[in-house]
């Protein structure tokens, strides 16, 4: 396995973890968290040294079948239970190992002396005389032992050392603790995982096997590929049958150098496959158009901008009767206030003013309003995480409500921003005014005439003769009077009847603005925090495979 492979896997391990804490399992996470930190200190010591834990649980022999693998009486072993009270370690050479033993908390230690040939070390096994350069041997203590901290020790270094080797007896080999508790939970370690039935001349010779394939049923229902090095094997560190096997099987795995990263290995997959069952396989359906549309339009309801753009229909309406209706009746809209001035919307342009400072007199949302602006952003986080795990709906969901206690003023402000002043005036309100005029003027001119000719005539001054319309009998003051009145009329007839025109042009034209600036704040304050959080999701999925060894 190259560490440039691992590195890899740890980096992103470490993406996964960094981005996912607080949206996944506590648990998962902060397993995690242990093995990264387990890992960057494992790979820093002593890299040529490879550490193999025997366990096992009480009466398995693992410090007999310890003493009869290395050939000497290393390990104190006794019918007293429990014998092991604290790990003893094994090794062929101190140098190095130190720092190793300090982080796994091996206080006691026993270096192999090469040329130590006592009458015991022969032993039925014989001298261990080829011990694989870097070995380190561990004598726990045992992982059902009545001592709490005894079973304390073992849980630890079962989670640190290289290589783990199950002793198992053949009246306990089928113990729940150690399978439920132990092998289970390491079953995809087979590359470093090594069982020994010891004790098998305990049994007669044709039920050895029996025994054995019973064994690997069981390993097999841990989960424990039981082929290649996790076949177990059976040994006697009384008779030192299958002791050899043992040795050949524990010299292999050393020698290959890469006991550490196949640990390593197995401990990221299984940091992956928890954090993964957390993530879940399902991939949120994200932000699209429809579902951005979706909560602009609950948005723009909620904040009743159809409401705001009838009253810039109204208030088109009225500034046109004022500038264009006609002369004689256009001093009565001057007592109607213009809607817009009445919700402070028209002046927002004010240049004297913070935008992020303005506020229109709207009343504040009411509770349906929030309830419809609540029930939009809740339907634009289910649309978006649609097909996400539950965790992260969960967390979509609290991104897209973070600014739900600010949303209404963020509203109100998009509102206040809104230029409506643009367009609220028309180019036909000037010729049609000055039309208004010169006819008010042409009745003005008639009357005055008219005027002028019943004074003469009352003060009984000859009246000179009064010009008629060609063709008619009609005076022409007369025609002046009635000429400009009757224009004047029509012309404030058809002003009302453009200005309504306008008055719906320019409704639409301030509810798309309306609609533009509150997409804008629905984008600032929901959208983008759910698109951040889909950014995690998408490190976390990445970290994931990163480590998981998957493009």
């Amino acid at each position: 396995m190259q560490t440039f492979d691992i590195d890899q896997r740890l980096a992103g391990l470490r993406e996964a973890v960094d981005a996912g804490r607080g949206r996944l399992d506590d648990d998962a996470v902060e397993q995690a968290e242990d093995l990264l930190g387990r890992a960057a200190t494992r790979r820093s010591l002593s890299p040529d040294h490879t550490v193999v834990g025997f366990f096992g649980a009480t009466g398995s022999g693992k410090s007999s079948l310890l003493n009869a693998v290395v050939g000497r009486p290393v390990a104190r072993s006794a019918a007293r239970r429990p014998t092991t009270t604290s790990p003893l370690a094994v090794l062929g050479s101190e140098e190095g190992s130190g720092p190793l033993l300090d982080w796994l908390g091996i206080e006691s230690r026993h270096v192999l002396e090469q040329t130590q040939s006592s009458p015991w070390s022969a032993g039925v096994a014989g001298l261990w005389t080829e011990v694989p350069e870097g070995l380190v041997l561990l004598d726990l203590p045992d992982i059902d032992s009545v001592a709490r901290e005894h079973r304390e020790i073992a849980a630890r270094l079962a989670g640190m050392v290289d290589v783990v080797v199950w002793v198992v007896d053949p009246q306990k080999y089928a113990d729940a603790v150690l399978h439920d508790e132990f092998i289970a939970p390491l079953s995809r370690h087979a590359a470093v995982t090594l069982v020994v039935l010891n004790q098998a001349d305990r049994l007669p010779s044709d039920q050895v096997q029996t025994v054995l394939a019973s064994l690997r049923q069981l390993l097999e229902e841990d989960g424990l590929t039981t082929s290649g090095r996790a076949a177990p094997l059976a040994a006697s560190a009384a008779t030192g049958a299958g002791i050899g096997a043992v040795r050949a099987r524990i010299s292999e795995v050393v020698e290959g150098k890469e006991a550490a990263a196949a640990r390593l290995s197995a401990d990221l997959e299984g940091a992956v496959e928890r954090l993964s069952a957390s993530h879940g396989g399902g991939r949120p359906t994200g932000v699209t158009a429809g579902a951005r549309q979706k909560l602009t339009e609950g948005l723009v309801h909620a904040a009743n901008a159809e409401g705001i753009a009838d009253a810039a229909r109204r208030s088109y309406v009225l500034s046109a009767g004022r500038r264009t209706g006609w002369l004689p009746v256009r001093w009565i809209g001057g007592f109607r206030k213009d809607p817009l001035r009445r919700l402070h919307l028209q002046d927002v342009q004010d240049a004297s003013k913070d935008p992020s400072l303005r506020k229109s007199s709207l009343p504040p949302m009411s509770p349906a309003q929030r309830a419809s602006a609540d029930t939009a952003v809740r339907n634009f986080a289910q649309d978006t995480a649609a097909g996400a795990s539950p965790s992260w709906e969960r967390a979509i969901r609290e991104a897209a409500r973070a600014s739900q206690e600010r949303l209404p003023d963020a509203i109100d402000q998009a509102l206040a921003r809104t230029d409506l002043r643009r367009g609220a005036r028309s180019w036909w309100w000037l010729p049609l005014n000055v039309i208004q005029w010169l006819a008010l003027l042409i009745a003005a001119a008639g009357l005055v005439w008219l005027t002028g000719l019943f004074v003469l005539g009352y003060l009984q001054i000859p009246v000179p003769d009064t010009p008629v319309v060609q063709g008619t009998s009609v005076p022409v003051p007369t025609a002046l009077v009635a000429t400009g009145l009757v224009v004047g009329l029509v012309l404030g007839i058809l002003s009302a009847v453009f200005a309504r025109w306008g008055g719906r042009w320019r409704a639409r034209t301030v509810a798309k603005r309306l609609r533009e600036q509150i997409a804008t704040t629905a984008h600032d304050h929901v959208v983008l925090p759910v698109e951040r959080e889909l950014g995690v999701y998408d490190s976390v999925d990445r970290g994931l495979r990163r480590a998981a060894h998957r493009k």
